[in-house]
């Protein structure tokens, strides 16, 4: 059996940028009780997003009975808000969780795709991030904070929408 973890870790990037302890350009999109979604500080382009857990959970065998139910219908509405928004032809959603090769803070990176990155990667999939993570080109944070803004107002209008019914 597993150690706990404590709910928030000071030192874990994932907590650290969930708690506003570091500088997450375009800031959180949406928030539950359990889960977050923030745009990707990485290098894999304007709209990615990132799905995490709240608390520090470094494997999905530790996700408690309602993290892992409110998981499925918030991967499934953070991907239909990147599609709505810059219309990829596809929306890889890839689970991380290593730093190095320590378990670190799990957290889902769903990672727009279209089908002319082909003309300047040589595959899809996982070695597209690869070859991002390589190049290591950050998107402009101004387009971030703009996507960021959209997506908060797609999920706000969700929230109405749901609510009233």
């Amino acid at each position: 059996m597993r150690e706990h973890t404590p709910h928030d870790v000071q030192g874990c990037l994932a907590c650290d940028l969930a708690q506003g302890r570091l500088d997450l350009p375009g800031g959180r999109i949406y928030a539950s009780d359990l889960w977050v979604v923030e745009h990707c500080i990485g290098p894999f382009g304007v709209g990615a997003l990132i799905v995490k857990p709240l608390r520090h959970c470094l494997h999905i065998s530790e996700l408690t009975r309602e993290e892992a139910s409110e998981l499925g219908p918030l991967l499934k509405r953070a991907t239909a808000t990147i599609e709505a928004l810059i219309e990829p032809d596809q929306v890889y959603v890839c689970l991380w969780s290593h730093m190095g090769w320590t378990p670190g803070h799990i957290h889902f990176v769903l990672q727009p795709s279209w089908n002319s990155f082909g003309e300047t990667h040589k595959k899809p999939g996982p070695s597209l991030q690869v070859d991002m993570l390589e190049a290591g080109e950050l998107p402009a944070r101004d387009e971030v904070e703009t996507f960021a803004a959209r997506a908060r107002e797609l999920y706000a209008g969700a929230t109405a929408h749901v609510a009233s019914n």
